[in-house]
């Protein structure tokens, strides 16, 4: 696996972990990395086993910094089963999926909101709308800043797909 597929996923499990909101608010404060604070979180469970699933854990344990766009166990529950099971089993494609998910560097939601797109470690970009709220793609961000010890997590309503 490219060790950017493992970033990607590292931050896409600090991110779940993050969004629970187990992790100090300030982002000096935060001692968890993404995917301890996704795996604290409990509502990222699909995520975390994507992860695994594609063995990207190591890579968003790792230093960082990391923005995950980190999508919710009720975001994955929108993806047909069928569909869910055949991402699990590819691990190229699951690998690409997650990161699509992960930007290398911190992009709070400020800085977002500057922004018309963002590269992502996939190598795609990723659109950014901030007229009503902020959207990712076709996700909406349902929480923001979330800290982790090497990043920041923005929780998002839908599993983002390349393109």
């Amino acid at each position: 696996m490219k060790p950017q597929g493992r970033n990607v996923l590292v931050a896409l499990a600090a991110g779940l972990a993050v969004c629970v909101g187990l992790v100090a608010p300030a982002r000096a404060a935060a001692s968890k990395d993404i995917v301890e604070t996704a795996a604290a979180a409990g509502t990222f469970k699909s995520l975390a086993a994507a992860l695994q699933a594609a063995g990207l854990e190591q890579t968003l344990k790792g230093p960082g910094p990391f923005t995950v766009f980190a999508p919710t166990d009720e975001a994955f529950a929108k993806i047909p089963k069928a569909d869910l099971d055949a991402l699990l089993k590819d691990k190229a494609k699951l690998a690409a999926v997650l990161s699509y998910h992960v930007f290398a560097g911190n992009a709070g939601s400020a800085d977002l909101k500057q922004l018309k797109d963002l590269s992502t470690v996939h190598g795609g970009r990723l659109k950014i709308d901030a007229s009503k709220g902020l959207k990712v793609d076709n996700a909406t961000v349902v929480k923001a800043d979330v800290p982790a010890s090497n990043g920041v997590i923005h929780v998002i309503d839908t599993v983002l797909i390349p393109k």
